[in-house]
């Protein structure tokens, strides 16, 4: 299933509603089948999913040379920052714009 995050001030963002559920929970939104965010929610959910960014980025394991180098010929998987940087980019845009800005999501059900 897939969730469509749309703007007042940006173009929509799509994810499958496995990665939408892992950001929301994070800033601790509700992943019912519509949801919004108000323009005083908005930088604090940026700042929360920015600080889970860092976190993970920071725990991630380090590989040694001999590791690393084996691992080279397989796809690198697609970690939380790549999948938060869409919807942390539009809260942060869209905050800037004034108090009638909104950033909503839908899906075809909860999730």
């Amino acid at each position: 299933m897939l969730v469509t995050f749309v703007s007042s001030e940006t173009g929509e963002v799509l994810m499958f509603a496995e990665t939408a559920k892992t950001l929301l929970d994070l800033i601790g939104k509700e992943t019912t089948r519509r949801g919004t965010f108000t323009p005083a929610e908005m930088l604090p959910a940026a700042g929360k999913l920015r600080e889970a960014v860092r976190e993970a980025l920071a725990n991630a394991p380090v590989e040694d040379e001999e590791e690393e180098e084996k691992n080279r010929k397989k796809p690198l998987p697609v970690g939380l920052h790549q999948r938060a940087w869409p919807l942390i980019d539009m809260l942060e845009r869209t905050a800037k714009s004034g108090p009638d800005a909104y950033v909503m999501w839908e899906a075809k059900a909860d999730f």
